[in-house]
């Protein structure tokens, strides 16, 4: 069997979008499902706008989505001398020409042709059938179009949306290289042919591109990979996602605390499903992955199910790892690791009531803060007998030889009994005045992590 190769080829150009990111697991999935190799090629032509800032953020998504390539990353702009080896082939073949048209001409040309109804498109006015006898301009730098056959369609059998034909008349003599540089449909093809890529798995919008990128294929000899086009994601309200849906950025959803592995998750099962299947792990998407198993209709992203998810892989995360991810937002929030309890704990207590690492943060930040009681709060919390419950907690929690959450809950069961009085009366002065937190997890094993020491020392502070 042939050996299957994908590729993830995105353009250094600005941040990782989820669409890339999916593209991406997509093409890692089928590579890894078949044995196969995935590549990783940064397609840097652009020289206006690809930055190495962007670059690094391109293999910074990838590294974070845990997308492992086997080969790359490949720069195109180091490939230059290969792109004018095969336009010299295309040119002594007959299936490429210089044109000299300039600017204004081509705009003229388009002008006249959307005033006759026309679809604008090129003519054809410098192949060489049209251009004889005509003077090469002076001062003019000719671009380089490949010879699009005039005749006949363009048919290929894309392995999400089906048999899909073009007609060779709905295409024009696109533009291959300009300038030493070549083009995106056309340097794509020979990266790809060259790369020995098997399978071409990109976003919708490359549709139009295909039968263009299908006769340079055929005008080169080469053999046609297979093409997966996969439908865009789309916001909540349908329409394209785009910033006033909120984040598109890969690497913007480490920084807001999701796990890598759930936006993974996430993005897979967004335009591909297994059953009801709606949690797996990467190798279990390597394993049962399939093309056919894509959607044709466009994904809509639901935040809700991705907190839902995110919140289902925090709860089944490792203690040390949260507490490592969640040590420098805790710091960027004023706190201090060294004050507080071993932050693994914390991370165990707090974990599965939290959506997102910031979240967790958020509820963890009090245990490692010095406490800001307000005056109005803690009055209220003293009234009605939470003075007396408070100071009677205070000294059976120092009397205690042992102290663990049952031991600390038997302290509070005690006073609860002896006081007559609801878990409130208590519960309250020790959030407000101990905890200094509206809403605390389970009290018991939260004063236990505060330490016995550092509560006595609030209750006398509190009852002073």
């Amino acid at each position: 069997m042939k050996e299957i190769r994908t590729r993830i080829a995105p353009s250094p150009t600005g941040m990782m979008h989820l669409g890339t990111a999916r593209t991406a697991i997509y093409c890692w999935a089928v590579a890894r499902h078949f044995g196969g190799k995935f590549l990783l090629r940064i397609e840097d032509t652009d020289q206006v706008r690809s930055t190495k800032e962007a670059v690094q953020v391109i293999l910074d998504g990838m590294k974070w989505l845990n997308l492992d390539y086997d080969e790359g990353p490949i720069y195109q702009m180091d490939r230059l001398a290969r792109y004018q080896e095969v336009v010299d082939q295309l040119l002594a073949s007959g299936h490429a020409y210089y044109c000299y048209a300039t600017p204004e001409e081509l705009d003229e040309m388009r002008e006249e042709q959307k005033r006759l109804g026309l679809k604008p498109r090129y003519d054809g006015r410098w192949r060489p059938e049209n251009a004889k006898g005509k003077a090469i301009p002076e001062g003019v730098k000719p671009v380089i179009r490949f010879r699009n056959p005039d005749e006949g369609t363009v048919t290929w059998n894309d392995a999400v949306y089906g048999p899909i034909t073009v007609a060779n008349s709905e295409l024009d003599d696109l533009i291959i290289m300009r300038n030493g540089i070549p083009t995106y449909n056309f340097a794509v093809v020979v990266d790809d042919w060259d790369m020995k890529v098997s399978h071409v798995i990109r976003g919708a919008d490359h549709i139009n591109n295909t039968p263009r990128q299908i006769n340079i294929y055929n005008a080169l000899g080469a053999e046609v990979p297979v093409f997966a086009h996969l439908p865009l994601i789309c916001g909540p309200d349908g329409q394209k996602l785009s910033k006033r849906h909120g984040t598109v950025s890969v690497l913007e959803y480490e920084k807001q605390g999701y796990l890598p592995e759930a936006i993974f998750n996430y993005l897979a099962r967004l335009g591909w499903g297994h059953g009801n299947m709606e949690k797996f792990s990467r190798e279990e998407l390597a394993k049962i992955f399939e093309l056919a198993d894509c959607s044709r209709a466009s994904a809509r992203i639901d935040w809700k199910k991705l907190d839902w998810l995110n919140q289902q892989y925090m709860k089944e995360a490792d203690d040390a790892r949260l507490a490592e991810l969640v040590k420098p937002r805790i710091e960027a929030h004023g706190g201090s690791i060294e004050k507080g309890p071993d932050l693994a704990q914390v991370c165990a207590l707090l974990k599965s009531r939290s959506a997102t690492l910031e979240k967790l943060a958020e509820s963890a930040l009090f245990f490692y803060v010095d406490p800001k009681i307000d005056p109005a709060a803690a009055e209220a919390a003293l009234a009605s007998g939470g003075r007396e419950a408070l100071a009677l907690f205070g000294e059976k929690l120092a009397a205690l030889e042992e102290v663990t959450p049952e031991n600390v809950y038997h302290c509070i069961q005690a006073v609860m009994t002896e006081r007559e009085i609801p878990m409130k009366v208590l519960a309250t002065p020790l959030r407000v005045l101990v905890c200094a937190a509206d809403r605390t997890p389970q009290i018991d094993i939260t004063l236990c992590l505060i330490g016995r020491d550092t509560v006595l020392e609030r209750i006398r502070a509190a009852l002073a």
